[in-house]
């Protein structure tokens, strides 16, 4: 065996049906990151930030994570198609300021709904608290998760 043969990347070695990714694939590796991205970083706030961020336990935080993450992907599927709305119709500055000003209703008042959902739909076994209601923490660890799901993918594509 030569030297270059001992490098060859694992991949390489890798039957010809298993290195292509189907779409479904993708969508499938976007989701169970982003689900796992949001479970690490709703633990590290419930453990570090227990007064603002209440979890109940670790299945209950595995669901809301889940949650979570459909939710914001909801948004996220929203606010582009809102700006797509706003781009098609032209240049113009009426339709810039309203692209960026639905983008930011969008994003913001999106989080009074995620914080609705969550309520409902764990009561008491998920509980954000703080200012505006837990409306400011909420919007502190949606941050911290898109900015942690950023990092990783930025970190997957420097890798590839």
């Amino acid at each position: 065996m030569e030297a270059n043969e001992k490098m060859m990347p694992a991949i390489e070695s890798m039957p010809e049906h298993a290195k292509g990714w189907t779409d479904g694939q993708r969508l499938f590796l976007l989701y169970y990151t982003g689900t796992l991205m949001d479970l690490v970083v709703l633990n590290l706030f419930a453990e570090y930030w227990s007064s603002k961020v209440f979890v109940s336990s670790f299945t209950v935080s595995l669901a809301a994570a889940l949650v979570l993450q459909l939710l914001l992907k909801g948004t996220i599927a929203v606010e582009h198609k809102i700006a797509h709305y706003w781009k098609s119709r032209g240049p113009g500055g009426w339709n810039t300021f309203m692209r960026y000003f639905c983008a930011w209703l969008v994003l913001f008042g999106s989080k009074f709904v995620i914080l609705e959902a969550i309520a409902q739909i764990f009561g008491e076994q998920v509980h954000f608290g703080g200012m505006l209601h837990g409306v400011v923490t909420l919007i502190v660890v949606v941050v911290v998760m898109l900015l942690a799901e950023e990092v990783v993918v930025r970190l997957f594509r420097r890798i590839t």
